[in-house]
């Protein structure tokens, strides 16, 4: 039976990028020897290394002045080694959910937080709207999609403040003004390669000017000197996210990506809205395109163990939703083919019509 990968992370990967992956672990360009093994110094790794930074940028239109880094720690180190770096004076941050909560509270270690508005209220089922954001700050932190309550933030803030973003979910989703960025950072799990691998785009010209001292592994500048190459890179993933961008680019790239995953998004908001069993949890206009969830509706609260059961014989594979949510949720990445999406949307129908 044809599986349907619908975890939230780590995620589904393009088939063709796990072939030329496990052909990697056999032997790695050539070498006899296996990428598992192999001396990240060697020229046959430095050019990945080099390859997958390069074609990230070009990917995502990044501007001269930008590096892109492959570290490890996740995005989880990311939110205090952001503003160890970056914050002199004073940050902005909204809070859209558990990660946007946790970046918070890392930077409050660093400085003076200001946290504009929150969707806590109502458990994070919507996106902050209408707040103002000081231009006193050093940067504006968001969390571009939230996986856990599946709303999204998919257009660049417009404001004279610099951007600092948590992608990690929803990179290479949608075109983005990186010239509005000092930084922007994810965990690779979800759309470009397994866990291990945490990605960072940084203006360079952002850098250098905090008046802290910044141990060498939590700092930017050192990485980028030394080409992601300062201690022992996450050989694996890293040249698993080159095989990815290039199918990214074999594809068309970012726009031709966005157009997929609205259509596959549509696709399973059309049936869960239209289906008497099942009902969205969040705001309409800030659903995410990434992260689907969705609980039965309350009069049918109880047929929810069945539908698990019902949609894991069908091959459906993590669609359980977070315990902070309850219900479902289908995550669909770059790399969920469409006909997976109708798999599920096909098993809903039946559910319904058997009940």
């Amino acid at each position: 039976m044809k599986k349907h990968n619908f975890s939230a992370g780590p995620s589904i990967l393009h088939d063709e990028v796990i072939k030329n992956a496990a052909d990697a672990v056999m032997n790695f360009a050539g070498t006899g020897l296996s990428l598992l093994e192999v001396s990240h110094r060697g020229k046959e790794f430095t050019a990945v290394m080099e390859e997958a930074r390069k074609l990230f940028k070009e990917l995502i239109d990044a501007p001269d002045g930008y590096e892109v880094l492959f570290l490890g720690g996740g995005a989880s180190l990311q939110f205090y080694m952001a503003p160890l770096n970056l914050l002199q004076k004073k940050a902005a941050y909204i809070n859209t959910g558990t990660w946007a909560t946790n970046a918070i509270k890392q930077a409050k270690y660093v400085g003076d937080v200001e946290v504009l508005a929150s969707s806590e209220d109502k458990n994070f089922s919507y996106i902050p709207k209408g707040f103002f954001i000081p231009e006193d700050v050093d940067y504006f932190h968001y969390t571009s999609n939230n996986t856990i309550y599946g709303t999204e933030i998919r257009k660049d803030f417009d404001t004279n403040v610099r951007l600092v973003a948590d992608m990690s979910s929803d990179i290479f989703t949608r075109p983005v003004d990186v010239s509005k960025y000092d930084l922007i950072y994810g965990g690779a799990q979800k759309n470009i390669a397994p866990a291990g691998a945490t990605f960072v785009l940084v203006r360079k010209d952002a850098l250098g000017h905090v008046d802290r001292p910044l141990p060498a592994m939590l700092d930017y500048n050192i990485h980028i000197k030394k080409d992601s190459m300062y201690n022992t890179p996450p050989v694996f993933p890293i040249y698993v996210a080159l095989q990815t961008l290039k199918w990214y680019k074999e594809l068309g790239g970012v726009k031709v990506l966005e157009k997929m995953n609205i259509e596959k998004a549509g696709l399973l908001y059309d049936e869960i809205d239209r289906n008497r069993l099942f009902k969205g949890t969040v705001a309409v206009e800030d659903r995410s395109l990434m992260n689907i969830c969705f609980v039965m509706n309350d009069e049918y609260k109880e047929l929810e163990p069945e539908f698990a059961t019902f949609a894991a014989e069908r091959g459906m594979v993590g669609i359980k939703g977070h315990r902070s949510v309850g219900g479902f949720r289908a995550s669909l990445y770059n790399a969920m083919p469409k006909s997976s999406v109708e798999a599920l949307v096909q098993a809903m129908k039946d559910f319904e019509n058997k009940h």
